[in-house]
């Protein structure tokens, strides 16, 4: 079973060829364009340029992925796309170009929660060289999500099985952190850069004796 996967949910165009093979997976191809350079200048990322950027993409990096991952179109058995969340501009353009591609080649198209795609992919272990496998946890488990635009506790009965105890209602995480560093007057993506400054800071109180305490680690 070979799987096409298309993630346009913000300002990165990803595909990725997946083999399954007794269980077991082997990526067969796998690309990620990043727009951050473009979006740099907003200081966060603007959705109708991400949507333009995406159109402009995929075709492209689909023709890529089909040379480097040493297979025909034909071979595809089915196509995942992120349906959500995210924006909605940037995820129509990936949803569109599934279904136009599933219909040239006749193969089915499968909408997916690409928060439900970070928990299985978290989940997924190297076994060799060449192929990796999904670990399942003991269940039920709790999960916290931090992505770029969502932060959610879902807990977990089992895989297709899922209750959101808790997710944020406006900014997440992520945002949090380009918005500060927009104020702050550092570069976008700002969590990278407010990592680097706050491993600075605390590499220098370390060296002067300034230990800051750290609340609630052992409640």
């Amino acid at each position: 079973m070979i799987t096409l996967g298309i993630e346009t949910s913000c300002d990165e165009t990803a595909l990725c060829i997946l083999e399954i093979i007794d269980s077991k997976y082997r990526v067969l191809g796998n690309i990620v364009h990043s727009q951050i350079d473009l979006h740099r200048e907003y200081g966060g990322v603007f959705p109708m340029l991400a949507k333009r950027e995406h159109i402009k993409n995929l075709p492209i990096l689909y023709e890529k992925i089909i040379k480097e991952s040493g297979i025909s179109e034909n071979q595809i058995d089915r196509i995942a796309v992120t349906n959500g969340p995210g924006l909605e501009p940037a995820l129509w353009t990936g949803i569109l170009f599934a279904k136009e591609l599933g219909k040239k080649l006749e193969i089915p198209v499968i909408p997916i929660n690409h928060m439900e795609g970070h928990v299985v992919a978290s989940l997924v272990t190297d076994i060799s060289k060449e192929f990796k496998e999904l670990k399942a946890p003991e269940f039920p488990a709790l999960c916290v999500l931090i992505s770029g635009g969502h932060t959610e506790i879902v807990y977990i009965e089992s895989f297709g099985k899922y209750k959101i105890l808790g997710a944020t209602v406006d900014d997440a995480i992520g945002e949090a952190f380009d918005k500060v560093a927009r104020m702050l007057n550092l570069p976008y993506p700002g969590g990278p850069e407010i990592s680097k400054l706050a491993e600075e800071a605390r590499i220098e109180n370390v060296k002067n004796e300034i230990i800051l305490p750290r609340p609630m680690i052992h409640s």
